[in-house]
């Protein structure tokens, strides 16, 4: 109970009235510490802030943080949500926050004036906005002697948004499921229908084919002539992987897949060809001399503890490469000419893994050729060789943020500056970006609003239209962004490999139907939910995704039973964590 208390006499020492932080800020200018200010309303402090906090404590030596008072919150009904008081607590509590106050008017202008801090901290999103409220507070620190800095932006919370979510709950991941549940175009029913139409759809998919191998083990011990792991193989499950089990998926949810891809003639590539061809899928292929690629992952129990690449590039001289782009022309244009001829090619998925199948130039003519001849052009990557920057003028991407940050080399930005970079630069119309624990963001450009100019804004008119858009920080997804947020909805799992191409390959089928995003979104974090149960890349068939879409109207989610590996390999049920891939 002292420990307790004792801590509280501390965070209420941090709380300082306007004439204790004077003087407090006298006396650190006195002794030659910096100050840094950040000034908001923090109504619920979340994992965003904290992180922009950090980073701005890491600027000077004293950080002071203010908060707007109650009569000022202009957030609408209800807000705040938390007094000042207790806002004003929750800060102090945070140990490298020095200073907390309450400033009782509009805006920090007033307040800043009179403190003159060293360093005032905003979030990225400030720093293209031009509110004459914002414009006012950088004069306010500049004239004081001090500077304005934009911290990196990767703050992906709003504590606005999140209370929106919440409303009554106190979940906001459940009332987010609630809300989804409610929509009408992903009731169980439209869903239903819109998976009927799944059966038959000619989808072509072109990229390398994976096995992926597991070997499971028994526990580990240290090897007795150095400090390492020593494990003993039990037994061996392989899966196909890349593009092999994409084709697989749409087989299973009852399209007619065709794959294009680079195929050796050894035993491994025949009993591949074998078991795509049992399950429906066409094969075209280019013959390679390389082994298949195999990625071997060594468990414990269900626990990965190793991954063992045996790849060898992919090497293709310029005649096969432009045979790549021909099979996938033929196998798109096989059934009545394509899709400008009246043909029933829905739908083209193009894999890249990095493995060398595709060059810049190479995946350049392929979106060329196919875009003519599809209904839906979607494409994702996978691996630090791959190029999603390569791909233009597609439907549909499906990449990690992490993916889409490193293709556009954007790691501080916010989420949807990077999309729209992406979608001014020709790449695509949509995204599905997917963030793991937190599922992922369905984003499309909203009817009407201009980008660049349909792919030249490479070039001239990116700039412009990024400032724009950054201008607009606060309601970009009102005004320019239309994003559907689909919570994860199998928190607990067993294994995200190949969570990410069921996705695609649900959103892919969805979108070809005349789904919507939102409802592409969903299909896809369902399939994602179903494959994160199991061990290993096994299809995702319909009945599969109605399951799940059972599961997420009967609000049965958070523990839905998953496969777990115990170390006798035994197959038990139970929860496990994992995200989507």
């Amino acid at each position: 109970m002292e420990t307790m208390s004792g801590s509280a006499d501390l965070s209420s020492s941090k709380i300082l009235d306007l004439e204790g932080l004077v003087e407090a800020r006298r006396a650190a200018r006195a002794s030659g510490r910096r100050v840094v200010q950040c000034h908001g309303c923090f109504d619920i402090v979340h994992p965003g802030h904290i992180r922009h906090l950090r980073q701005a404590k890491a600027m000077g030596d004293v950080l002071l943080v203010s908060i707007t008072g109650d009569s000022w919150i202009g957030k609408g009904a209800g807000r705040p949500l938390i007094p000042e008081e207790l806002r004003a607590e929750n800060l102090a509590a945070i140990d490298f926050v020095d200073w907390v106050h309450v400033d009782p008017h509009a805006s920090a202008v007033e307040l800043l004036e009179r403190v003159a801090p060293d360093v005032y901290v905003k979030g990225k999103e400030y720093e293209h906005n031009r509110d004459p409220r914002f414009a006012a507070e950088r004069d306010a620190v500049e004239r004081g002697g001090g500077r304005v800095v934009f911290s990196s932006g990767d703050i992906v919370f709003s504590s606005t948004a999140l209370i929106a979510a919440m409303e009554q709950s106190v979940d906001p991941f459940h009332k987010r499921l609630a809300t989804l549940s409610e929509s009408p175009e992903l009731s169980a029913n439209e869903l239903g229908a819109l998976m009927s139409r799944f059966r038959g759809r000619r989808v072509v998919v072109v990229g390398e084919v994976i096995l992926d191998t597991y070997v499971l083990c028994d526990r580990p011990e240290v090897a007795g002539e150095s400090p390492v792991m020593t494990l003993r193989p039990i037994e061996r499950r392989r899966y196909d992987g890349g593009a092999a089990i994409l084709a697989r998926h749409l087989a299973a949810m009852g399209a007619r897949p065709v794959l294009v891809t680079a195929m050796p003639d050894d035993h491994e590539g025949q009993a591949m060809r074998r078991r795509l061809t049992i399950e429906g899928v066409d094969i075209r292929s280019i013959p390679v001399s390389c082994a298949l690629p195999e990625k071997q992952r060594f468990l414990v129990g269900s626990q990965k503890v190793m991954k063992l690449d045996l790849v060898e590039p992919l090497v293709l001289d310029a005649s096969q490469q432009r045979r790549l782009v021909e099979l996938a022309v033929e196998a798109s244009a096989a059934e009545g000419g394509g899709m400008q001829a009246g043909g029933v090619t829905h739908a083209a998925i193009i894999t890249d893994f990095g493995l060398g199948l595709f060059s810049p130039v190479s995946m350049s003519r392929l979106c060329t050729a196919l875009r003519p001849l599809v209904g839906v052009l979607a494409g994702d990557v996978s691996g630090r060789r791959s190029n999603l920057s390569a791909m233009h003028h597609m439907d549909l991407l499906t990449p990690s943020e992490g993916e889409l940050r490193e293709s556009c080399r954007m790691f501080g930005e916010g989420l949807p500056l990077v999309v729209w970079k992406m979608l001014e630069d020709g790449v695509t119309g949509r995204a599905i970006v997917t963030m793991g624990a937190e599922g992922l963001i369905g984003f499309e450009r909203l009817p009407g609003v201009p980008i660049g100019e349909s792919g030249s804004s490479r070039h001239s008119g990116r700039s412009a239209s990024r400032a724009a858009l950054a201008e607009d920080s606060g309601p970009v997804f009102q005004t320019k962004l239309r994003s559907e947020h689909v919570p994860a909805l199998c928190p607990m799992g067993v294994d995200p490999l190949g969570c990410g191409d069921s996705l695609l390959a649900a959103a892919t089928l969805a979108l070809s139907c005349g789904g919507s995003l939102l409802a592409a979104s969903f299909l896809g974090a369902c399939a994602a939910a179903a494959q994160v149960k199991r061990l290993g890349n096994v299809p995702i068939s319909a009945g599969d995704l109605r399951a799940v879409i059972a599961q997420v109207h009967g609000s049965r989610l958070a523990y839905a039973p998953t496969e777990h590996i115990e170390s006798t390999h035994q197959v038990t049920r139970g929860p496990a964590a994992a995200m989507l891939a």
